[in-house]
């Protein structure tokens, strides 16, 4: 998930494709339950403010088949090709377990090395299926890859706004 004012809206979804004459649409969703997506309600579409109801029809792989409110024919389910789906934050569940994080929370925290010294910052959370990856704007300008593991980011306090993390020498 991706953020927008700062934590106000959350991306959970992006329309891939259109799909046939009647405005329906591959969405890919970037919600932990694909089938979620439709449940935090209203979505908005990026430079677009008007909320839509996202009708999910069947799964197509890892994309839904879906139909938006407003969406109603092929020509329209073109013109929204590409763009992103957000939700209000408040509507997302809250976090149950103390490690557990949405990706909108690290994002922009600072990163500290192990000996407390600043490192740099959480620039761009990733996951393609092995994990979630930082990558965090180091101090000297350079971008380093970041598992988001135990092991590389031992510890996080989102109440300081920081983080440590303790990267793999392979990855400098």
């Amino acid at each position: 998930m991706q953020p927008d004012s700062r934590h106000q809206r959350v991306c959970v979804g992006k329309i891939v494709a259109a799909h046939g004459v009647r405005g329906l649409v591959k969405v890919k969703s970037y919600t932990a339950k694909p089938e979620s997506l439709a449940a935090y309600g209203p979505v908005t579409l990026d430079g677009d403010g008007r909320p839509r109801t996202v009708h999910l029809m069947s799964p197509m792989g890892p994309l839904w088949l879906a139909r938006l409110d407003g969406i109603d024919g092929r020509t329209a389910a073109l013109a929204v090709r590409g763009r992103t789906l957000w939700v209000d934050r408040t509507a997302l569940p809250r976090q149950e377990e103390a490690d557990e994080f949405y990706h909108i929370d690290l994002i922009g925290l600072h990163a500290l090395a192990p000996d407390g010294q600043a490192f740099g910052h959480v620039a761009a959370v990733y996951n393609h299926g092995a994990g979630d990856v930082l990558e965090v704007r180091r101090m000297d300008g350079k971008t380093t890859l970041v598992p988001f593991t135990r092991a590389c980011v031992p510890d996080v306090r989102l109440r300081d706004g920081c983080l440590t993390v303790d990267p793999p020498a392979e990855s400098f």
